[in-house]
């Protein structure tokens, strides 16, 4: 179940993957897009019914067939998929050098071209100076969709950062690491705004448009409708536009090794798996995502594709919230439990979760939404003071049964940022330095928005005045909506049950046996016969320190903990070790 909810959630994968390689192979056919006169209309029509198939879809959208085409591109990308995973994270990391090098230079090298057509300055004043700030206010559904957007860009709530960290030295600078990465993507997502643009102006002079606006252009259609029309106009555009296809492959290929590593590498570090080869979890796992692909393969993939991303940005933002609540909250809890008393600790929590849940409540549950603005930060801020009044009240009678232990100053910190703070200086003790911001955020800032978003999005209504939730696109309930839901109500019964019976999950603890850890073992052959020093019992001291150096640190050592060995056989390969 776990393994099917992870596989039906990473759905660009799936669909990039048939999708981007039949355009890429039709190209060397009659090559649609490069015929004359081709305006982005007939391409966006080209892409929708025949490359997809959705030419045979019913009025209901319902799946009426499967796409042979797909089925067997999606079987040779996965191929290559395994191929890449499948021989360690070492080979993974040189694949990726090219995978991702080459679309940035491609990517400067079609902006450069994009702006250097005519119309050009048309999309790039749409995309920068005439910005439709107002969607932010009009549409606030939107906040909520540009947040689990970032989140499925990086992967932190996937487990690829996790994964990825897990091989890197174990006192990498995470907070420089973290920034990168961020301001990385960030940049590449607003460079390739420019090149999209561009080339939307220069469609829309061909089509002699006034303005990007009229091409409503979205989705794939976006790119599918665009730019292999504008590359079709240059002079060789075949060869650009497979260079364009090639491209949004590598990305897509990218994309798919990173998400099954992170699955990949949980697997290898538990006791299940621990002792099998690594070839045969990644066959496994490709030939599961492969089979699972089909659903993406049928003329309604596209409509999967819609529902499933609605639906998983409430699976990414509950994540992301769990996440942050676990590092600000539940950490070091019982402690502080012991020294406060849980009145105060869990009255504390209570009231820093109960007034934004009331908050939003007044702010979407009522008809009125101008008084529903005021009302909501009325109830937010009235339920938060009566809230604090009682934890104050248990904090003066705690003192009052340990006097002399804290000072108002000193329990306040305790009870707001000790616990958040431990962790950070934890942390910085192994992975440098953390700013003390990240502390505060983490615990009082992320978790409170990720709630007011999660409403957010909840509360969004169709044109016809229903809640998108269940009834998103107004597409059928059954087998759109419903499945859907079930992956939003999955994923919350994976939270609950691990607090409620934790040992369902036992199968994911690491082994605490040095010796069942593939990738740290270390061989060491037995002498045939003894010395007459180890007879005599002279020199035996000489061989356990042999012994230890060779096995390295014991797993109680708190330099470096049982699953440091793997972060360690992630940098070099170990070599058996004959002890003499």
């Amino acid at each position: 179940m776990i393994l099917l909810l992870f596989y039906i959630t990473n759905k660009h994968i799936f669909l990039s993957f048939c999708r981007v390689t039949n355009a890429f192979f039709d190209s060397f056919g009659d090559n649609f897009w490069a015929q004359p006169l081709v305006t982005g209309s007939d391409a966006k029509a080209y892409f929708y019914n025949e490359i997809i198939g959705m030419s045979t879809l019913g009025e209901d959208l319902r799946p009426t067939r499967i796409v042979g085409k797909n089925v067997g591109y999606s079987l040779l990308t996965w191929f290559i998929v395994y191929l890449c995973i499948a021989f360690g994270i070492q080979w993974t990391g040189r694949i990726t050098y090219f995978t991702m090098g080459l679309p940035i230079v491609l990517l400067f090298v079609f902006l450069g071209r994009a702006l250097s057509l005519p119309g050009s300055d048309l999309g790039v004043d749409e995309y920068i100076r005439d910005a439709n700030w107002e969607v932010l206010t009009d549409h606030p559904e939107v906040w909520s969709k540009a947040v689990s957007q970032i989140f499925f860009s990086i992967g932190v709530t996937f487990g690829i950062m996790t994964a990825y960290a897990s091989h890197c030295k174990r006192n990498e600078h995470a907070f420089a690491n973290a920034c990168v990465v961020a301001f990385s993507n960030s940049l590449f997502s607003f460079v390739s705004g420019f090149a999209v643009f561009a080339a939307l102006g220069h469609l829309a002079s061909l089509e002699d448009l006034e303005s990007v606006k009229d091409l409503e252009y979205t989705s794939f259609g976006l790119v599918f409708g665009s730019w292999p029309v504008v590359l079709g106009t240059l002079s060789g555009g075949e060869h650009w536009i497979r260079l364009l296809f090639f491209m949004l492959f590598l990305l897509g290929i990218d994309s798919a090794f990173s998400f099954v590593e992170g699955f990949l590498t949980c697997l290898m570090d538990t006791k299940a798996f621990a002792k099998v080869d690594q070839r045969i979890t990644s066959a496994v796992l490709t030939l599961s995502a492969w089979l699972i692909s089909i659903m993406y393969a049928t003329d309604a993939g596209l409509i999967f594709l819609d529902t499933i991303d609605y639906y998983i940005n409430f699976v990414m933002l509950l994540v992301g919230g769990f996440e942050c609540f676990a590092a600000g909250w539940v950490y070091n809890i019982h402690d502080q439990v012991e020294s406060l008393g849980p009145k105060v600790v869990f009255g504390y929590m209570i009231t820093t979760f109960g007034s934004v849940i009331v908050g939003c409540a007044l702010w979407f549950g009522l008809a009125n939404k101008s008084d529903a603005l005021w009302a909501g930060f009325v109830g937010w801020i009235g339920t938060w003071a009566l809230g604090m009044a009682g934890v104050v009240f248990f904090m003066k009678k705690r003192m009052g049964e340990h006097p002399g232990k804290w000072t108002w100053k000193s329990m306040f910190y305790e009870l707001t940022l000790k616990d958040v703070m431990d962790l950070k200086n934890d942390l910085s003790e192994i992975v440098g330095y953390i700013p003390a911001v990240w502390a505060v955020v983490v615990k009082h800032f992320i978790p409170p928005v990720i709630l007011i978003l999660f409403s957010l999005g909840a509360d969004a209504e169709t044109d016809k005045g229903k809640k998108v939730f269940g009834h998103y696109e107004n597409y059928v309930f059954a087998p759109y909506q419903i499945l859907g839901i079930m992956i939003v109500v999955f994923a919350g019964f994976l939270f609950v049950s691990s607090l409620v019976y934790p040992d369902m999950y036992a199968w994911f603890e690491k082994p605490t046996d040095k010796s069942t850890i593939k990738s740290s073992s270390i061989h060491v052959e037995p002498e045939n016969t003894p010395t007459d020093a180890e007879e005599k019992g002279e020199g035996m001291e000489k061989k356990a320190e042999d012994v230890e150096a060779a096995e390295g640190p014991k797993p109680d050592d708190p330099e470096q903990p049982p699953e440091q060995a793997r972060n360690d056989d992630a940098k070099e390969s170990l070599t058996p070790v004959t002890v003499e």
